[in-house]
């Protein structure tokens, strides 16, 4: 059985919890307050799921989400993700953030940060342009006309392959921005950004991206 750790509990690493365990993947998820604030999160998932710290999470986790606030994510444990698939759903707002320089002179993009963070990990972008209430709502079955779809980016193959997988067990069609360093096509401020869109639609919204 594949366990999927998820670093952060927030409304997106809620919602992706309860539908990891839906989907029939074990689920471990921590928080930034201690897996003791975790009972009620974990309760309404059942019984695949536990909570656990950061580092605990990392490291029983086959995946690993990291979906904490992107000023936090110099302290996502390093060693226990080497050589591990790891999903970003990050984006940069300043407001709660704090301004970053390389991001506002446009030299780099969040997954590209975390990406140095995590050097031996394989880090993918995913989940980052859906409001967490529609992660679990909005899909549909393969095949289903005008299926919503949601977009990644990776620098590994292999990255991006899971990342399909996934979209489509939660529903999802999905179109693939390209390395890391486009994945900025699809966060905040871009047309593709949270709304849905089936995949042809994705797919002109991001070559209608300006940075």
């Amino acid at each position: 059985m594949t366990t999927v750790g998820i670093i952060g509990a927030g409304h997106i690493g809620s919602a992706l919890a309860k539908g990891f365990a839906r989907h029939g993947y074990d689920v471990v998820i921590a928080n930034s307050r201690g897996p003791e604030t975790l009972t009620d999160l974990v309760s309404s998932v059942g019984e695949r799921a536990r909570a656990a710290t950061a580092e605990e999470a990392a490291q029983a986790g086959d995946i690993v989400v990291v979906t904490v606030p992107l000023k936090a994510y110099t302290e996502v444990p390093v060693a226990p993700l080497a050589g591990k698939i790891v999903l970003d759903t990050n984006n940069y707002y300043f407001e709660r953030d704090g301004h970053i320089a390389e991001l506002d002179e446009k030299k780099t993009t969040t997954s590209q940060m975390l990406q140095e963070h995590l050097p031996e990990s394989h880090v993918v972008k995913a989940f980052n342009h859906i409001m967490a209430a529609h992660i679990l709502t909005d899909g549909s079955p393969t095949g289903t006309e005008n299926r919503r779809a949601l977009a990644t980016a990776s620098d590994s193959e292999e990255a991006v392959a899971l990342v399909t997988r996934i979209y489509d067990e939660f529903g999802f069609d999905t179109v693939t921005v390209g390395p890391l360093s486009e994945s900025w096509r699809v966060e905040r401020d871009q047309p593709a950004y949270v709304v849905r869109q089936n995949a042809e639609e994705l797919e002109q919204n991001l070559t209608r991206a300006e940075r």
